[in-house]
């Protein structure tokens, strides 16, 4: 059978959207944040003013704060697309060891933190683990980013914006949740915002 014109161009359009949906995410992602979903997926620990707006998940006052999956993970990949401004101090630990009480010393801290006093554990870094280069070479202040979380064996890698930032073998933590950070700021001031408009997790 001949197509028309409109048919071909009808018939490539549908194939081009299924191919864009088999590159990315494909399957076995759970979505937790996508500008639709709540809260309902997280646990909230400290007082941050966590909340949905614009489409993201957003908090900019209060302590230092965490959303907290309900859910433990082993080997996973974690996309997440946020916003941050120069000033703010998040990050997303990884494996934690203690659900209640989210921490540099207990997890994996994969850092958004621009202005961070100590700068090779800033943006991109896995503090107290895997250095970045200084001054810093990729900074979160102002735009939307992505980060990109591996995590299999003791084999971790970050890539922030596409682009690896360290890459690190250690087993200290095994499994655990994951945490979103809101921070406070340099010398305990308030941190800027972060905004979280999507976040999604593919256990391996």
């Amino acid at each position: 059978m001949k197509l028309t014109f409109s048919r071909r161009l009808a018939l490539l359009t549908l194939v081009s959207g299924l191919a864009g949906c088999a590159s990315w995410p494909g399957s076995g992602w759970t979505t937790l944040i996508d500008g639709e979903k709540g809260l309902d997926n997280w646990n909230r620990l400290g007082d941050a003013n966590w909340r949905a707006e614009n489409g993201a998940i957003v908090a900019d006052q209060g302590k230092t704060s965490y959303l907290v999956s309900k859910n433990a993970y082993k080997d996973f990949v974690i996309y997440a697309e946020f916003w941050a401004a120069t000033d703010t101090n998040s990050g997303i630990f990884i494996r934690a060891a203690d659900p209640a009480k989210i921490a540099a010393d207990s997890s994996y801290e994969v850092n958004i933190w621009d202005i961070r006093p100590d700068p090779k554990y800033g943006t991109g870094a896995i503090v107290d683990f895997a250095a970045v280069p200084v001054p810093l070479v990729h900074k979160a202040g102002g735009k939307w980013n992505t980060l990109e979380i591996t995590a299999q064996g003791d084999l971790i890698t970050v890539k922030f914006n596409g682009v690896q930032t360290v890459s690190l073998r250690n087993g200290k933590y095994a499994s655990g949740p994951f945490a979103l950070q809101y921070g406070a700021g340099v010398k305990g001031a308030v941190g800027g915002p972060i905004k979280w408009r999507k976040v999604q997790i593919k256990p391996l």
